[in-house]
């Protein structure tokens, strides 16, 4: 019986990755890619138009992500599955983050490939997404591999120092949306130290750095609002507007700017 056992466990661990396609995921049960895992909730209508790909903050989890029933719900009624993707040990390791490891740039496109191959999504219906070190891995995925996400909706976190620069980042940007705070102290808008050895990187920086890659014409920025916020509105971006939201508010992401943020993108409730 031992024996059994062992030479079953031993066959799936040299099965191709696209095998694990086949095997049901969702709900309490992750979807395993390669170095990873991430969650996934679908609308409960079956009216599905695209997925919402969530990165969490920092000591949090996909599991505990789904937990964060707003954004969920919120989601969801956008008519677009919410997908918590799992960090290493409540954390990431994009460049220059306080935490190595995993390559992270590989693990979110086998997480991008899978969620085409297992439930359909492409890159025109993906959007991306995060919250702290979330979105700052986000801003990562958006730089290395944006041609795979339709958009981007962040909160409250962008690059680290030293940052990348615009030429580092493919040509294909999507189009952003970024919530920060002013009264944010975990990821200052300046950015700030941590530790001897790491420093966030300021959301302003951040953001000319995608905008230069992406041809933006920053002379013709525009005031809009979006949740009650004055948004910085740059046009003429390679593949649509790059908007930066900020608010009174700290280190956040409110369900209502998520709102807002997929209805402006083009994902209406």
């Amino acid at each position: 019986m031992a024996r059994s056992l062992l030479l079953c466990l031993l066959i799936l661990m040299v099965l191709p990755l696209h095998l694990f396609a086949a095997v049901a995921c969702g709900g309490p049960t992750p979807c395993r890619v390669l170095d990873g895992n991430y969650r996934i909730e679908l609308p409960k209508d079956g009216d599905i138009r695209g997925a919402y790909v969530f990165f969490h903050g920092y000591k949090s989890s996909a599991e505990l992500q789904m937990q964060q029933r707003p954004l969920v719900d919120t989601t969801l009624s956008h008519h677009l599955a919410y997908i918590a993707v799992d960090g290493i040990d409540g954390s990431w390791a994009f460049p220059h983050s306080a935490r190595p490891g995993r390559d992270e740039k590989t693990f979110i496109a086998s997480v991008f490939d899978d969620l085409r191959q297992r439930y359909g999504f492409m890159p025109d219906k993906t959007i991306v997404g995060g919250f702290s070190i979330g979105a700052s891995m986000a801003w990562y995925t958006a730089c290395q591999q944006g041609d795979k996400a339709a958009a981007m909706v962040t909160f409250s976190g962008v690059f680290w120092d030293p940052l990348p620069r615009a030429d580092d980042c493919i040509a294909d940007i999507p189009p952003i949306i970024h919530f920060h705070g002013t009264a944010d102290q975990t990821f200052p808008l300046a950015g700030r130290s941590i530790g001897a050895n790491f420093h966030q990187g300021n959301a302003y920086d951040s953001m000319a750095i995608l905008r230069a890659r992406a041809k933006c014409d920053v002379k013709d920025a525009k005031a809009i609002t979006l949740d009650g916020i004055k948004c910085d509105d740059v046009p003429g971006c390679i593949r649509g507007d790059s908007i930066m939201c900020i608010h009174a508010g700290g280190h956040e992401a409110p369900a209502d700017m998520l709102d807002a943020g997929l209805t402006a993108i083009g994902f209406p409730r």
